[in-house]
């Protein structure tokens, strides 16, 4: 029996800029780590809007900015560095995550050289936020991962959500892949993480430097910004929490 290929496209808006990047992903996640990290380095580094990602598995809403639509998952893409960011408006439902890595394996992963996702954990205490740990998918990976001066994650694990997944896709497909899981506020979205894992990891592992001073300066703001995304993501994390209980699969870093 043929298994069901989930719906997904890509559309190119332009050639791409970059030889062989760096894929960051930037998804909604834990303190919302990932999409303020990732946005940072879009802006701040100019990069161009490569395409866009569709499904029917993906939430039917419509979002935008300054008055205009844009679909919800858009990949952007520039060189000197050689960098592609994967970004998302909203969390995505666990049922969509087989359509983005089809997309991601398919029409992506011939593109980019390796993958840099980004996970948020909650800190137990406020000393904690800004903690790094590393996971890789191959020995080169993990070779660089090291050479960047970051720590390895030290015994058995699980990394879930949208990362996991994505990791996982990666992972039997060959396409090499690090996972930094950042420790992070437990209930608000975290500017501060989101700089600790761009200056102490994101930038050793590709060798780039952006200014992050506006993450301390502008804070407030950004979980203001923030704070639509993150509603969205609680909601869709307890119903995968739910979801998890019922199969009795636990839950680490997501």
């Amino acid at each position: 029996m043929e298994q069901d290929i989930p719906a997904v496209t890509f559309d190119r808006l332009t050639e791409l800029p970059a030889t062989r990047p760096t894929l960051i992903e930037g998804l909604p996640g834990h303190g919302l780590v990932a999409s303020i990290a990732t946005d940072m380095i879009t802006q701040q580094l100019e990069l161009e809007h490569y395409g866009n990602i569709s499904s029917e598995d993906f939430p039917a809403v419509t979002t935008y900015v300054d008055g205009r639509v844009r679909d919800i998952v858009r990949v952007y893409a520039g060189k000197d560095p050689d960098i592609m960011t994967l970004q998302s408006d909203l969390a995505l439902p666990a049922y969509a995550f087989p359509a983005l890595s089809t997309c991601i394996l398919e029409d992506l992963a011939g593109d980019f050289d390796r993958a840099i996702f980004l996970a948020g954990a909650p800190a137990s205490t406020e000393e904690e936020i800004g903690n790094i740990i590393g996971i890789a998918t191959n020995d080169r990976l993990e070779s660089e991962v090291r050479e960047a001066g970051i720590e390895l994650a030290e015994g058995h694990g699980l990394i879930g959500g949208i990362t996991g997944a994505l990791t996982n896709a990666c992972y039997h497909a060959d396409v090499p892949a690090a996972v930094l899981v950042v420790k992070a506020d437990p209930f608000l979205p975290d500017p501060i993480a989101a700089r600790a894992v761009i200056e102490n990891a994101i930038e050793p592992l590709v060798d780039f430097d952006i200014d992050t001073s506006q993450l301390l300066e502008q804070g407030d703001r950004i979980r203001e910004h923030m704070e639509q995304v993150a509603h969205h993501y609680q909601q869709i994390e307890q119903s995968q929490r739910q979801e998890a209980d019922e199969r009795h699969v636990p839950t680490m870093y997501q």
